[in-house]
Formats: C-alpha cells, structure tokens, sequence
C-alpha cells in the first residue's frame, strides 16, 4: 500500500472528529525515535529536539539491548527526554527488574498482553495495536476495531498503532492509514514505515481522528546500504533531523489551516 500523497492527504480529510479545531491549532507533534543502541545515536535525537528515545528489550529482535545497557544509554538523557522500554510478552517480574535501573521509564507493551497483564508492573505505559496490512480487503466484521482496543486498553497513556506483521516488534511497513476510524477517544501514537517522506502525510491524516498524536520512527532514520536496506539500530544523524524538521512542518501546516479557517467568513456566525 503506497500512503496518500501530500495533496491527497489535504483534500480528503477525515468526514467526522470530535476533536476541536483550537486543538489542532495548538498541538506539537511529540517525537520518539526508536531502537537505539549507541550513545551518539542517543544525543542525536537529543540535539535534535526528540521528546522520547526507546530501547527495544525483546532479545529476538536486531534492535534489542540487555537492560543494563538501556539502563546506561539512558542515563545520558536530560530532563523532561523520556525513556521506553519496548518489551513483548515479558514477565511483570522481567519488566519490574529493568525499570528499576531507569526509574523514569514508560513501559511499551508490543506483544499479546491483555490489559490486565499491562498494569502488573504498576508503571505508566504504551500499548501497541497491530492494525492488518490488508484491512481494506478485510469484511466490515473482521476489521481490527481501534475504538474497542483503546477502550479496552483505556489504562495507557497511548494506543501506538503499528502494521501487523509476521512477528514482533515492529516490521517498518506502512498500514492505510485513511481506513482508521474517523474519531478515536484517545492518544495516538503513529508508527510503522514512517520516514521523513511520509510523515507529514500521516500526521496531516491521522491527527484530526484522536485527542492527540505523537509519532515514533525506528527504521526511517537508519543508516541506508548500497543496497537499500538499514543498519538495524543505526541511526544518522541527518535523517533524524530531517525528520524532525518534517514533523515541525506538518504541525505548521495545521495551525495555519485553522487560522485560515477561522479568519473565513464562512467561519463566522450570522450577524
């Protein structure tokens, strides 16, 4: 599935929210760059104004670093930069144990937890929905239903939609972003196969479906190959500032659409 284009994405909003317009005016886009493993990597999406850096603690995955070295990567974080530790179908006891060497770690659930599971190690925390990647050839009743999932998981601080793909973690493919409900009574954090590309794109879409929206981006600003492909868990500097830059432009365009709309005399009441 290729995301909507620029243009696209401006001519098709989405029919109903229930978010007021003053809140898109008003947003900042918060930012996580994801899967870090090494310390310039780290004061790179520091430099670069990142709200939030995550640590993968899922051993299966490329990207994965023990706790201690999350524990050590984090601790070159300034204030108000939040840590998260992405795990997948780990023990409260597991997840207990790695938080107590980065005390102001938020936890992100990326497995097949239930929303009890989510609260046994009593820490604030993301849960990651797996949307389908072929949702729209799916029929009605089959479709991931986000509204429920972020009412069941009501506890988290986010719902971070992700595309599901064969095994964890995060696979760096882009979902259909259009096809999400129109309103979702929650914050949102978009990720999967976001780069500097794409992201306006996605921000301009989904940002007016939530009550706010952050993004988080692993493989987008990688290091590319001769071949095309990343170097899982390293990042350059440049994407990650392009990035940044790309969502700075996009939370402009929104405050300046607002504007715009409450200036027309369209928007103004009846004399």
């Amino acid at each position: 599935m290729t995301p909507m284009t620029h243009k696209e994405a401006n001519t098709q909003p989405p029919q109903a929210s229930s978010v007021p317009l003053g809140a898109l005016a008003s947003h900042r886009t918060r930012i996580k760059i994801c899967g870090l493993t090494r310390e310039e990597d780290v004061d790179a999406a520091v430099a670069a104004g990142a709200d939030a850096v995550g640590f993968v603690l899922y051993a299966p995955s490329p990207r994965y670093v023990r706790p201690e070295r999350a524990a050590e990567l984090a601790r070159r974080l300034p204030p108000f930069v939040t840590p998260v530790l992405l795990f997948v179908n780990a023990s409260a006891t597991e997840i207990i144990a790695a938080c107590a060497g980065i005390p102001g770690a938020l936890v992100q659930f990326h497995g097949d937890e239930t929303p009890q599971a989510c609260l046994k190690p009593k820490r604030p925390f993301l849960r990651a929905a797996r949307i389908p990647l072929d949702e729209k050839a799916a029929a009605d009743d089959e479709r991931f239903d986000l509204v429920k999932y972020a009412e069941d998981f009501k506890a988290a601080q986010a719902i971070l939609l992700d595309a599901h793909v064969e095994g964890f973690g995060g696979g760096g493919k882009t979902f259909n972003w259009s096809l999400l409900p129109p309103s979702v009574n929650a914050h949102l954090v978009l990720s999967g196969g976001l780069t500097p590309a794409n992201v306006i794109d996605g921000i301009l879409q989904v940002r007016p479906r939530c009550l706010s929206l952050a993004v988080d981006v692993s493989s987008g600003v990688e290091v590319s190959t001769t071949t095309g492909a990343t170097l899982k868990g390293i990042k350059s500097a440049d994407k990650i500032n392009q990035f940044v830059a790309a969502v700075r432009a996009a939370d402009d365009h929104l405050a300046k659409n607002f504007h715009r709309h409450v200036q027309s005399p369209a928007s103004l009441p009846p004399a």
